[in-house]
């Protein structure tokens, strides 16, 4: 099963793709576009062109994962448009856009919060 966590480095292709593309079209991708391993164990994130549609590649030590979500009604509300707009994308953020919702500053929390004692 895959599971997108707080610990994982989530990085999302600013640019629409090919969505014929499978594991290994995406994952050739992955070093000319970030310079990092797909088998890092980071989670990368595309779109397709008309933004009705969400892959996702990770690696999970023993295999890729390919997930792909087409949204039933509408087009995604949020998608970053530089480099630095997906730079800070974490998890909670990651799985609010993909149930099409548009990432605002609001009350999501820090991943980590010091316990007090």
């Amino acid at each position: 099963m895959l599971q997108i966590t707080p610990r994982h480095k989530i990085l999302i292709a600013v640019e629409p793709v090919d969505f014929r593309k499978g594991i290994d079209g995406l994952r050739a991708m992955c070093i000319p576009k970030w310079k990092i391993d797909p088998f890092s164990g980071h989670i990368f994130v595309f779109r397709n062109k008309i933004s009705t549609s969400v892959k996702i590649l990770a690696y999970d030590g023993n295999g890729f994962w390919v997930c792909q979500k087409r949204f039933s009604s509408g087009k995604l509300k949020w998608w970053p448009q530089t480099a630095q707009d997906c730079a800070s994308v974490r998890a909670i953020e990651l799985l609010i856009v993909l149930q099409q919702g548009a990432l605002v500053q609001g009350c999501i929390p820090e991943n980590w919060r010091r316990l007090e004692s």
